[in-house]
């Protein structure tokens, strides 16, 4: 089969890598992609967000399935632009995207359906949206209502750091559109986790658990990234907690959506905070996480291919128990110094060549862009995810930091505590 990847970063590396092992697949394509694909695919250099262009490569190359990894284009409508025009293509229509496109279309839909989540209002202006602040107190949550590419949250302690990002959003306009509404809810108490279902419309199945870990500092300090790593599984989402998660949220969502008139294909990332109540739903993704999938992938023994077509094909009912290896993976993220802020780029990154063949360790490519002499730099804020497996979390971490003092650039960040939450639960 003829696949195409959609996207450019750790989570795109990963998917095409991943596709890449199905004996099925007998031409990998990534548009634009990374120099990371480009090991296991071919990249072709049509944006993203190009759905016309995206649309033409699709019928030029005879594609099979085309699998979105970023949430912009399905949010815009690539897959109801696709279906159109009879060209398969595996992620939600843009209507079930609003999950993830619109927080206040995701909190209203979490209050019809009775899915547990925080307690929240929403705000089209300043004003009203600092005298709740006020009234509420800290800690509170100000969200940017739209797309922000995973930094408009603010967790804020205090009330003044509160009404800061909401001036953020309303007057600095730094999330542009994205912030012409806000969210302001209730601050969960407890440890988060992510799932990653795959979902037909009908019925859903769950690729392994996972935890992210978004703040840029050591100890879940500084504000928050896109991610700076994430291991899987994660003890925290015990069966027990994972048939809750099943019951209470994943399958009211399905249904919902398709109460609504807008089945959900495709990946459903449910963030959750594990309370002392029970898993409540900090967010809703339209799309496999990063750099969850990173960790994810290495650990599903499945084929993805399979999987992805059975949804597609809306026949996930019948399909196989998922496979899952026993050994978990962790994946430290290598950012750019300064991010979430401003960044340098164009830097070189050194000792990628003394991993390529470790076992065990795979690096994933986000960040990154092939320079005119060849050499691999850096050119965004989140550079490499370094995933390693091992026979137990513990070992997992101890490789996943071997790999990364093996890697060096300039200004390179990343958090030192990786997979510490899970260590406190595993047992010895």
């Amino acid at each position: 089969m003829k696949i195409l990847v959609v996207g450019s970063g750790g989570r795109e590396h990963a998917l095409s890598w991943k596709l890449a092992r199905s004996p099925r697949v007998t031409d990998l394509y990534t548009a634009p992609g990374n120099p990371g694909t480009a090991q296991v695919g071919a990249n072709v250099p049509v944006s993203s967000d190009d759905i016309p262009g995206l649309m033409e490569l699709a019928k030029e190359k005879g594609i099979d399935l085309t699998i979105v990894g970023p949430e912009a284009p399905l949010v815009a409508g690539i897959v109801d632009r696709f279906e159109e025009e009879e060209l398969p293509i595996f992620g939600p229509s843009a209507a079930a995207s609003q999950l993830e496109g619109s927080k206040s279309f995701c909190k209203d839909f979490m209050v019809e359906f009775g899915i547990p989540t925080a307690a929240s209002k929403t705000f089209d202006s300043l004003e009203p949206a600092v005298a709740y602040v006020r009234s509420q107190g800290a800690p509170i949550v100000v969200k940017a209502d739209g797309l922000a590419a995973g930094k408009g949250v603010t967790v804020a302690q205090d009330e003044e750091t509160a009404v800061s990002a909401l001036k953020q959003c309303f007057e600095d306009r730094v999330f542009g559109e994205a912030g012409n509404r806000v969210v302001v809810e209730e601050c969960l108490f407890g440890e988060e986790a992510s799932v990653l279902a795959v979902c037909d419309g009908d019925s859903f199945v769950c690729l392994p658990s996972s935890q992210d870990h978004k703040p840029v500092f050591d100890g879940d300090k500084g504000p928050n990234t896109g991610g700076m790593g994430a291991y899987s599984p994660a003890p925290v989402l015990s069966l027990g907690m994972m048939r809750r998660v099943e019951d209470e949220i994943l399958r009211p969502t399905v249904d919902g959506m398709k109460k609504r008139g807008s089945p959900y294909t495709g990946i459903l990332y449910a963030g959750l905070m594990i309370t002392e109540e029970g898993p409540k739903i900090v967010e809703f993704n339209c799309r496999m996480g990063d750099p969850e999938t990173q960790a994810v992938l290495p650990v599903l023994e499945t084929d993805l291919l399979d999987l992805f077509r059975a949804a597609h094909e809306r026949r996930l009912a019948s399909f196989p128990p998922l496979r899952f290896s026993p050994r978990p993976a962790v994946c430290v993220v290598m950012a750019s110094g300064g991010y979430p802020g401003s960044y340098h780029k164009g830097i070189p990154i050194e000792g990628l060549d003394r991993l390529a063949a470790q076992e065990d360790v795979v690096v994933f490519h986000a960040g990154t862009k092939t320079a005119e002499d060849g050499s691999v730099v850096t050119s965004g804020g989140r550079v490499l995810g370094v995933t390693a497996r091992g026979d137990n979390i513990a070992g997992a971490i101890s490789r996943a930091y071997e790999a990364v003092a093996k890697i060096h650039f300039e200004g390179v960040h990343f958090r030192k505590d990786i997979g510490k939450k899970a260590l406190q639960r595993e047992p010895n």
